[in-house]
C-alpha cells in the first residue's frame, strides 16, 4: 500500500504544474494540514522541489529531478521484472557496496545512488560524486563468459552510457579510450568494472560494473583537481533528468549485455571512440610519449603507432589527446 508521502507525490504530478490547494490535498488524502507540511518537508528533503504559495497551496516544480526507485522504475522500458533495483540516497560506494554483498545478491542486482561520499574511480582515483547534480549506479553480473571477455562490459558500459544520453538530452556523447564518456571535449561519465575470479574454472564468480554521470554542473563547480578536465551532460536541469539517464543506461547495458556474443558492440564502440586516427600521447607514470592512435582491434586494444615507426597493442592505461590537434 502506498505511504501518505508517494500519495502526495503522485497527486502533485497530476497537476502538471498547477498548484492545489491544501484544502484538496487534505480531502482527497484524509490528512491534516500539519500532516501535509509534514510529508511536504519530507519530499523536499528527498529532493522534490515543491513550492508553496498563500490561497494558492502547493505545485511542484517541473524542474524536479529527483533519484529514487520510483522515478528510475517508471522510465525503465525492457527491464522491469528481470533486474533487481535498489536506490539510495546517498552511499559510500556503489560499486563497494555490490562487492561487500555480492555473494548474497542475485544477478542484475542494480545500486543506484544521487550521491557518494567515498566514490572511486580507476586505479584507486577518488570519483567526484556530490549531491545533487549527478547519478551513480552499479550493476551485479554472474555473467557464463570467460574472464578475458569480462573487459567487453566496461565498453557495453561506455556505449549504454551514450545510447542514454542520446535518447535524454540534445547532447553529443563519444568515447575516449577505455571508458571514459566526454560531452563538447570533457569527461561526463567514468567506468569502473571489477570483478572476482574462481581460479580453478578461470571465470568470473561475479562482475560488477559501475558508472558515475555528471549530470548538472555542481554547485560551486568542479574540485580544481578536475576543474578543467570534468564537464557536465547538460547545461539546465531537466525534469527527473538523472533517473531518466539512469534508467536508459540498465535498459542500453541489458540490452547489449544479453547480447555480448553477437551484438556488433565493437563497431558501434569503434564508430564512438573519437580518438582513433588522432594524435595522442601514451601515459606512463609522469612520461608521455607521442604517438598516433591507429585502430581499436577485436579485443578493444588501442594499436598505437609511434613516432619511431614501432607499433603497440594497449590493453590498458591512459591517453590523452595532444594540445592543439
Amino acid at each position: 500500500m502506498a505511504s501518505t508521502k508517494e500519495k502526495l507525490i503522485e497527486l502533485l504530478e497530476k497537476q502538471n504544474g498547477e498548484y492545489l490547494s491544501g484544502t484538496a490535498i487534505a480531502d482527497s488524502l484524509g490528512i491534516s494540514r500539519a500532516a501535509i507540511w509534514k510529508n511536504i518537508k519530507q519530499l523536499e528533503n528527498e529532493g522534490y522541489l515543491i513550492e508553496a504559495v498563500t490561497n494558492k497551496g502547493y505545485r511542484l516544480d517541473p524542474l524536479s529531478d529527483v533519484v529514487n526507485e520510483k522515478t528510475i522504475s517508471e522510465n525503465l522500458q525492457n527491464v522491469n521484472g528481470i533486474i533487481h533495483l535498489e536506490v539510495k540516497d546517498e552511499v559510500s560506494s556503489t560499486n563497494t557496496i555490490l562487492k561487500e554483498r555480492a555473494q548474497d545478491l542475485p544477478d542484475w542486482y542494480v545500486l543506484a545512488a544521487g550521491s557518494q561520499n567515498a566514490g572511486r574511480g580507476r586505479t584507486g582515483r577518488d570519483f567526484f560524486s556530490p549531491k545533487g547534480s549527478g547519478v551513480y549506479l552499479s550493476v551485479l553480473l554472474r555473467p557464463d563468459i570467460p574472464v578475458t571477455d569480462a573487459g567487453k562490459l566496461t565498453t557495453a558500459a561506455a556505449v549504454a552510457a551514450c545510447r542514454a544520453i542520446e535518447t535524454w538530452t540534445e547532447a553529443e556523447p563519444v568515447i575516449k579510450w577505455v571508458n571514459d564518456v566526454f560531452v563538447n571535449g570533457k569527461k561526463v561519465c567514468g567506468i569502473l568494472t571489477e570483478a572476482s575470479v574462481n581460479f580453478e574454472t578461470g571465470a568470473p564468480d561475479w562482475i560488477v560494473t559501475g558508472i558515475g554521470f555528471n549530470v548538472y554542473q555542481p554547485e560551486g563547480g568542479f574540485p580544481t583537481e578536475i576543474a578543467t578536465t570534468a564537464g557536465a551532460i547538460s547545461e539546465h536541469r531537466q525534469n527527473n533528468l538523472r533517473a531518466k539517464l539512469a534508467a536508459g543506461f540498465i535498459d542500453n547495458f541489458y540490452d547489449i549485455c544479453s547480447r555480448l556474443s553477437s551484438v556488433d558492440l565493437h563497431k558501434e564502440y569503434k564508430r564512438r571512440c573519437f580518438i582513433v586516427g588522432k594524435p595522442i600521447f601514451v601515459l606512463r607514470g609522469e612520461e608521455k610519449i607521442p604517438a598516433f592512435a591507429v585502430d581499436i582491434d577485436k579485443d578493444y586494444g588501442l594499436k598505437v603507432r609511434y613516432e619511431d615507426g614501432k607499433t603497440e597493442i594497449l590493453s590498458a592505461g591512459e591517453v590523452s589527446i595532444r594540445p592543439g590537434e
